[in-house]
């Protein structure tokens, strides 16, 4: 499966205590490598993994890329901004939108289901999605 990776699947591959690591492993199993990305996700992964270490080795083995450029993309990504402002999107949601946009045979695979399920590619389609199953009640 060809994949753009949202930080949640990063997160959940390097930490064993996340609830969604076994998940992402799974997952990890089924991509075809390297997984598509952008420095935004990088960011927040390292933000919430307090070290960039592993994600830069992610970059080096080739288990991530980054497929996207902001400064080419500004108009688009306001233009999704705008469109979703009420649900408040990091530019990191902005930018896996319109990769998805520009990659369209790549599903995106994110734990952030509640807002990708909102969010459209080319204003109408819904964006290919795999996320973590839903926990039971």
């Amino acid at each position: 499966m060809k994949a753009i990776a949202d930080t949640g699947l990063l997160v959940a591959l390097v930490r064993e205590n996340d609830q969604y690591n076994r998940w992402a492993l799974e997952i990890g199993e089924q991509i075809s490598w390297p997984a598509l990305t952008c420095e935004a996700v990088l960011a927040e992964a390292v933000f919430h993994l307090r070290s960039s270490e592993v994600i830069l080795g992610m970059l080096r083995d080739n288990l991530v890329c980054v497929a996207f450029d902001c400064a080419g993309h500004l108009e688009n990504l306001l233009a999704l901004a705008t469109r979703y402002a009420d649900r408040h999107p990091d530019l990191a949601d902005l930018c896996l939108i319109r990769m998805s946009e520009l990659y369209p045979k790549h599903t995106v695979i994110t734990v952030d289901e509640d807002d990708f399920r909102v969010y459209r590619r080319n204003k109408r389609e819904a964006i290919p999605l795999l996320c973590p199953p839903k926990p039971r009640k």
